[in-house]
């Protein structure tokens, strides 16, 4: 958690929302990081977790991501939790849970819907509150004010 925290502060850099995130091997080895790019490449599917999982892909020539686990800073959305179960991916790891988004489970459960054909091992909360505390910054700064858009 403490990568996909590192990848999360460089978010705030170009514009984004700082959320990092991580793919480890079946070895537990860092395949690829992420952190959100939306804002650097106008392009909506930027979040952390796709950008980390494209990465993952190149890395191991593969889509498939068995055996390996995401660990993200922030509950993934509907999107990501998506791609999770996609990409087969096998453990998921996210810190601070998102009330508003999140797919995982504070409003959906999608990556444990037992009428997918995947269904990966989670854990939430982990580090919650170190992973919230870089959003609670972003955004702090955006309210009064401090934030450029």
């Amino acid at each position: 958690m403490l990568r996909a925290l590192e990848e999360a502060r460089l978010a705030p850099a170009h514009g984004d929302v700082p959320i990092g995130a991580v793919v480890l091997g079946p070895d537990g080895s860092v395949l690829a990081v992420g952190h959100n790019e939306r804002e650097l490449h106008a392009d909506p599917t930027a979040h952390a977790e796709i950008v980390a999982l494209r990465r993952a892909a190149r890395a191991l020539g593969e889509w498939r991501l068995e055996g390996c686990t995401m660990v993200v800073t922030l509950e993934p959305c509907t999107m990501c939790a998506g791609a999770i179960v996609g990409a087969r991916v096998a453990r998921l790891v996210f810190g601070a849970y998102d009330e508003k988004a999140g797919a995982v489970a504070s409003l959906w459960d999608v990556v444990r819907d037992p009428r997918l054909n995947h269904r990966p091992e989670v854990t939430g909360g982990f580090m919650a509150a170190e992973c919230a505390a870089p959003l609670l910054e972003f955004f702090g700064e955006r309210r009064s004010g401090g934030g450029d858009h």
